[in-house]
């Protein structure tokens, strides 16, 4: 029997003891209201007579009265009375099958909030709530979206999915200086939302504050098979994001930032490290005592070469970084190191992986698939350095049996470090980044062996079940790889396991906008943390989840891929774009910059971007300025904007899946959601009128806003939109 608290150990008699207020019947599913005193209960009805009781209002050390209620087709609103203050309920019936309900209170006087109970627990028809079982499949971690999804096995109640818009609560916590990190979650049966205890700042009176705003979805099936779980996380996440109020998208001029980012790399000196002639970038602004790295070389170098070809310049940048790429093959171990050979000497031992021949298993295949990348594009000196690399990574590979440890020696392949943590094995996505480079090979060789090794390191990914991400854009490599295989081969296991890899980068991301602290001073929507339990979003696995992701609506455009994928990928797009430029410093604030620094130094006038960014009351810039994050302009630019000659962009905001031109006509097809709507710029360039016309799917298009240099349009996330001057 699980142990429980006061709050919820009489609950279930307080409701059976309460008459109910309303009763109200929506599908298959009974909605019943009861005041018990100190809580106003929705006790939701499933089929079968499973219960689930959501407390909409806590009266904390009072007892409500009910001063009026409201009762229409749609909605039902319940106006609360108590000696500390006032409350409304909002519960909203039209976005079937969706229950929401919205809470706001006014204080009478300054309250401190020293607890606040959960705001979930199951129900049984005899019986304790303390004798009920449940499995959490996900829920809340850190400042990550504000969810929880479970099934409730004992009684066999079904499954609900549960959302707290935490954008709502911006208000409460910018007031009382708390944060909306880790509240939704709790130990079963006492689950759900809890409010931000204040231990800083009392809650103002006379003033209302939303103190939740909740969706639910319910199931009456209970979910046990990982690719179940995960097809269901994805449609029911789009569900409510279909109904969430989304924050306006921002604009950034990315051809402008790139230019900017190439005259700060190539002026400031903290960029770089000299060794036997060559140049090399440095890891972080003005961190000389580190050795370069070859990761962060190509970092920058393949985006970089990709907005080389779109502008039709050469960028001496790229030369100098090809030039040093050799100088990063070890004799010793036949392969490409992390660390420049020549320099190792000055690897201080300050961390476990600054050894010499101390390897991260990600760190070995990342630098590889950039340099089969830029092979495939028909650099020869990379092509050469990764054939000459890739037998000692399928030696490595077969060593570990597909199962990569965190760290291990180079030489002697012994394991240095297993796990991440006790018991939670070692990085778990590089079988998908080990895939991913493997079918790179392939492209390049036709030489089928590759083929073999990727599905040999695929099928490793399908004992981890919901965990496979250990590094995000690892894992969405991981799940572009596992789409391929699948074309490849037809077989379904590596669509659900691609699936897998999705969820876990979805489960993964901030799905609103935080709107106090630090945290007001940018766009943070739809932001994807680097790891499970990072406490910061990261620049540069944010712009390589943008690459991947967007790569795979492109290579998905002849697969029958879930909807609901479609929908989460385009929407994730649409709104990096606008949002990860907040990286640069001289877009945010001085003061949300931190004065501290891990390695090297933050200039904030320098568009190199901060690695590490914060929600809330914290300080961003902590860990450095990364110089490898460089090429993040880089990458989105050719992504998003088509040249028109040397006249006029093109910029759309969603996955581009293809575009052409035919004469005076460009012709773009786009593959998102068409219930949603995506942003179309033709932005001047030169000294010429915008004279050109606008069709989606033989529609004509008119703009919502224009003048001499820009037109601007709302267009349909899907479907074939035509551009004719």
């Amino acid at each position: 029997m699980n142990t429980i608290t006061p709050w919820s150990a009489t609950a279930q008699a307080d409701i059976e003891n309460s008459e109910i207020l309303l009763e109200r019947k929506v599908l298959a599913y009974t909605y019943q209201f009861y005041n018990t005193g100190d809580s106003l209960w929705i006790v939701a009805v499933l089929p079968g007579s499973g219960q689930i009781a959501f407390r909409a209002a806590f009266a904390m050390n009072s007892c409500f009265e009910v001063s009026n209620l409201f009762d229409d087709q749609d909605s039902v609103i319940i106006l609360l009375n108590s000696r500390l203050g006032n409350y409304e309920v909002r519960v909203d019936f039209t976005a079937t099958p969706v229950l929401h309900y919205t809470t706001s209170f006014t204080a009478n006087v300054p309250l401190m909030m020293p607890f606040w109970p959960r705001d979930i627990i199951p129900l049984t028809q005899n019986g304790n709530i303390a004798n009920t079982a449940g499995k959490i499949h996900m829920e809340q971690f850190g400042s990550r979206s504000g969810l929880l999804f479970a099934s409730i096995t004992k009684p066999q109640t079904g499954s609900f999915f549960y959302f707290q818009n935490l954008t709502s609560l911006s208000d409460y916590c910018e007031s009382t200086e708390t944060e909306s990190k880790n509240t939704v979650g709790g130990n079963w049966p006492e689950i759900g939302f809890q409010l931000p205890i204040t231990d800083k700042l009392p809650l103002p009176p006379d003033r209302a504050f939303i103190i939740s705003d909740a969706y639910i979805i319910f199931h009456t099936e209970i979910f046990e098979e990982a690719a179940t779980i995960c097809e269901y996380f994805l449609n029911n996440l789009v569900k409510i994001y279909k109904v969430l109020h989304q924050p306006r998208i921002e604009y950034n001029n990315w051809p402008d930032i790139a230019q900017k980012v190439i005259a700060d790399l190539t002026q400031n000196k903290g960029a770089w490290t000299q060794k036997d002639g060559l140049s090399y970038l440095n890891a972080y602004l003005c961190d000389y005592e580190t050795p370069p790295e070859s990761m962060v070389q190509l970092a920058v170098l393949a985006p970089m070469k990709e907005y080389e070809k779109w502008s039709g310049e050469k960028q001496p940048v790229c030369e100098d970084l090809i030039k040093g790429l050799s100088a990063f093959y070890d004799k010793k171990i036949n392969c490409i190191n992390r660390w420049l050979p020549s320099m190792t000497d000055k690897l201080d031992e300050s961390e476990e992986q600054k050894k010499e021949m101390v390897m991260d298993s990600w760190y070995l295949h990342h630098p590889l698939m950039n340099l089969a990348r830029l092979a495939c594009q028909g650099d020869k000196t990379a092509e050469k350095l990764v054939l000459d690399s890739i037998e000692y990574v399928i030696k490595t590979a077969h060593h570990f049996n597909y199962e990569w440890p965190v760290f291990y020696n180079m030489e002697t392949l012994e394991v240095i470090k297993k796990e991440t943590a006790p018991g939670a094995g070692g990085e778990r996505d590089v079988p998908g980044a080990y895939a991913h480079l493997m079918l790179l090979l392939f492209k390049i060789t036709k030489e089928k062996r590759y083929l073999n090794e990727a599905e040999k390191a695929a099928k490793k990914l399908e004992d981890l079940g919901l965990n496979i991400l250990y590094q995000a854009n690892n894992t969405a490599f991981a799940a572009g790889a596992l789409l391929e295989l699948f074309k490849i081969t037809n077989k379904k296991l590596y669509l659900d396991l691609s699936y897998i890899c999705l969820a876990g980068l979805f489960k993964n991301i901030q799905l609103y906008d935080c709107r106090y602290g630090f945290g007001k001073n940018y766009t943070n929507f739809f932001s994807i943390f680097p790891l499970n339990d990072a406490p910061y979003t990261a620049a540069y696995e944010e712009l390589e989840v943008y690459a991947a992701l967007s790569e795979y609506l492109i290579q998905a455009r002849d697969v029958a891929i879930l909807p609901a994928v479609k929908t989460l990928i385009a929407e994730f797009v649409k709104y990096a774009i606008g949002r990860i430029a907040f990286y640069y410093p001289p877009l945010l604030p001085k003061e949300m910059l931190s004065e501290q620094v891990k390695t090297g130094e933050i200039q904030a006038d320098l568009w190199v971007p901060l690695e590490d960014l914060y929600n809330g009351w914290e300080k961003s810039g902590q860990v450095g300025q990364e110089v490898y994050g460089a090429g993040m302009a880089f990458g989105v630019v050719p992504r998003q904007y088509i040249k028109i000659g040397d006249e006029f962009l093109l910029f759309v905001d969603y996955p581009i899946i293809h575009h052409s031109k035919r004469g005076n006509a460009v012709t773009i097809k786009l593959d998102g959601d068409k219930d949603l709507s995506c942003n179309l710029k033709i932005i001047k360039i030169k000294n010429s009128s915008i004279k050109m016309e606008v069709w989606q799917d033989k529609q004509t298009q008119e703009p919502f806003a224009a003048n001499a240099n820009i037109h601007e349009y709302k267009i349909s996330g899907q479907g074939t939109v035509k551009i004719q001057w």
